[in-house]
């Protein structure tokens, strides 16, 4: 019963009844496994009421007696006031002014453990509280479970990526329910030199248990599930993941399915694991499941922040689970299906596939930290919003002194358009391109791949140059640098999303695809637009619609009247 209670709170979440972050995708590369040298994590904000914009506190010197409204991040409902610290760091985002970075997926996990009466502490403040107060990874996690023990833990089970310029980590905790304040959590050190990550299920299974260099951990961990009669083996057997949220074919093959995808497109060896992502199961004592995937692999080659922003980019493309080529991809070959994901027919139920790429992100990132840069200008957060697929990321630097105003908090919202916010601009071409997807994408990601390397290998490589021989002798000098230069570079790319999306709606009305020469739309010699084009539906569609709705639209002979 309580598995089936956790498979119908993960349908819940899967199917959008959720709020913020109950549906992202996290990846994770340490410093070994990437081309620079440099630590990346990701994170898409997968949500149907998140709105995406470029969080910024400075630094700030608090009085003493200072306290700090708790906000849940999800809802924005107030659930407390704890004391502040003397001195807080500045955030850009989801990275700190020291390098410090930190992503999310929610897995909910028990049923029983959901809900903890008396607790303030939400993951999303935990986050950015944390942020605002370590310089290092370690020092996030212990600050997490600080907070969880003394403020009680108010949200479901969550798995963090957490990242600064030396380590990355991935973190995974979930509340104790009604039975004791604070939660029970486990975080291991991503060996340098591979690639992990996570995407709404649990994947710490079985975990060192005295090697504090490389994994730390709640000490009740084990003991509090062996309390709850969930694990009576012996420890070293004892596997977080599998007991506090027992892996289902949801799970695997809307979840795992996301890691895998990803772990498949860097390391050939992945192919093993194809029927693991797509939900077969084989399942072992305690209910353990027995044919995971690992929790890191090796990549082929190192990868490089531009491979990472387009391993966001994925619909399962050369899988079993493509899709783009179903007959849910439509005429137009759109690789996305609308909610709800689950559905029955002739009591049958079916799911639609959870890609990394969905229509309701509200931002995603790539966190990259260097560590043979000064800190302000070592940490670069590539910033987006909407689908990963068709977003721009754009280099914010962690020691900017302020964001540009199409991504700032407060210019427009979920419920209001503003013609000046980079969420709404990009949103306009998306779902105008979801309704003729496989012509509107060539047009989409020329323009997005040509920026993204414009901004990595020439503009943001001569800022770094800049900034740092600055850095030495005048500082303000070069915050002003990394500044200006994240602003106009934030605010080009909108304009040329602007851009975009007037040509497209210009190019594609009405069904229509007008005719183009030498770069301009073609007209007579007197002005007028030529006849466009008026692409044919492919045969398959047309044999379809003649299946299900032939014998009405047939046209009927001369002897017929």
């Amino acid at each position: 019963m309580k598995k089936v209670i956790s498979s119908l709170f993960l349908l819940l979440l899967l199917a959008g009844f959720s709020y913020q972050s109950m549906a992202c995708t996290n990846f994770i590369i340490t410093r070994g496994a990437s081309a620079d040298g440099s630590v990346m994590i990701t994170y898409s904000a997968d949500s149907h009421v998140l709105y995406g914009e470029l969080y910024f506190w400075p630094a700030q010197d608090w009085p003493a007696g200072s306290m700090l409204d708790i906000i849940e991040w999800d809802t924005q409902k107030p659930l407390g006031k704890i004391p502040q610290i003397s001195h807080t760091y500045q955030v850009v985002g989801n990275m700190n002014e020291h390098q410090v970075a930190i992503g999310e997926t929610t897995y909910g996990g028990r049923e029983e453990l959901a809900s903890q009466p008396g607790a303030i502490m939400d993951y999303g403040s935990m986050m950015y509280i944390s942020l605002q107060r370590c310089k290092t990874a370690r020092e996030v996690i212990h600050t997490f479970g600080e907070l969880a023990a003394t403020y009680g833990y108010a949200s479901s089970g969550e798995s963090f990526s957490i990242s600064d310029a030396n380590e990355a980590w991935i973190l995974e905790l979930i509340g104790k329910g009604k039975e004791e304040k604070g939660a029970v959590w486990v975080a291991r050190r991503i060996p340098d030199g591979y690639i992990s990550g996570h995407a709404n299920h649990p994947r710490i299974t079985q975990f060192p248990l005295n090697d504090p260099e490389n994994c730390i951990y709640s000490p009740d961990v084990i003991s509090f599930a062996r309390k709850m009669k969930w694990f009576d083996g012996e420890d070293k057997d004892f596997s977080f993941s599998d007991t506090y949220a027992p892996l289902d074919f949801m799970g695997a093959r809307a979840c795992e399915a996301r890691v895998w995808a990803m772990f498949n497109r860097v390391n050939s060896d992945m192919g093993q694991y194809q029927d693991y992502a797509m939900g077969h199961l084989v399942k072992g004592k305690w209910g353990y499941t027995t044919n995971r995937m690992p929790l890191w692999v090796k990549p082929d080659k190192k990868v490089t922040v531009h491979d990472v922003m387009n391993l966001m980019r994925d619909h399962y493309e050369g899988t079993k689970m493509d899709m783009n080529n179903d007959i849910g991809a439509g005429p137009f070959h759109s690789p996305y299906r609308w909610r709800p994901m689950t559905w029955k027919v002739d009591s049958i139920g079916y799911v639609h596939e959870r890609a990394t790429s969905t229509q309701q992100t509200g931002f995603v990132f790539v966190a990259q930290s260097r560590n043979w840069l000064p800190d302000p200008i070592g940490g670069i957060f590539w910033f987006g919003v909407d689908d990963t697929y068709t977003t721009v990321f754009a280099p914010m630097y962690c020691g900017m002194s302020k964001v540009p105003d199409a991504y700032r908090v407060g210019n427009g919202d979920m419920l209001h358009f503003s013609p000046t916010s980079a969420f709404w601009i990009f949103n306009l071409v998306t779902n105008w391109a979801y309704t003729r997807y496989n012509y509107m994408i060539k047009d989409i990601q020329p323009l997005q791949q040509e920026l993204e390397k414009k901004y990595i290998y020439q503009t943001t490589t001569d800022i770094d140059k800049k900034a740092a021989g600055l850095y030495s002798t005048d500082k303000q000098a070069a915050i002003r640098t990394i500044t200006d230069y994240s602003v106009e570079t934030g605010q080009a790319t909108v304009h040329r999303w602007q851009d975009l999306f007037q040509y497209l709606l210009v190019k594609y009305m009405d069904g229509n695809v007008k005719v183009e020469k030498e770069g301009n739309f073609e007209t007579n010699p007197y002005g007028v637009a030529v006849m466009p084009l008026q692409p044919d539906y492919p045969d398959w569609w047309l044999k379809e619609i003649v299946k299900q709705h032939g014998e009405v639209i047939k046209q009927l002979g001369p002897s017929s009247h």
